[in-house]
């Protein structure tokens, strides 16, 4: 594999593409989703809401956490993990300044 040239790329994009690829697989998003919807620290809830191995589980909270998008705490044998609410708002932020930016003139192709 090739080795990519992130620093010719400012940080806020290089973090942008972190987050972004940390996201991009279906069952990261469930357990965003099921994070959010509990609206409180997850422990162990979601090998049963998911269906997923628990070490399956562990292995995307790890992607997810080291993305910064949640944060976990040590709560007696388990981790529990919640929304990281300063790097969410400002994933938030940057997508949604991304995506205004566009402005439709329809002259393109």
């Amino acid at each position: 594999m090739g080795v990519t040239k992130t620093d010719i790329f400012t940080n806020e994009q290089n973090k942008l593409a972190m987050q972004l690829k940390a996201i991009a697989h279906p069952a990261r998003i469930a357990i965003l989703q099921q994070i959010i919807k509990a609206n409180a620290c997850i422990c162990g809830d979601l090998v049963d809401e998911l269906g997923l191995a628990q070490a399956t589980i562990s292995q995307h909270l790890k992607e997810l956490k080291n993305a910064g998008l949640i944060q976990g705490s040590i709560e007696g044998v388990s981790i529990c993990y919640c929304i990281e609410p300063v790097a969410w708002k400002n994933l938030q932020n940057e997508i949604n300044n991304m995506f205004a930016s566009y402005k439709d003139v329809n002259t393109c192709c």
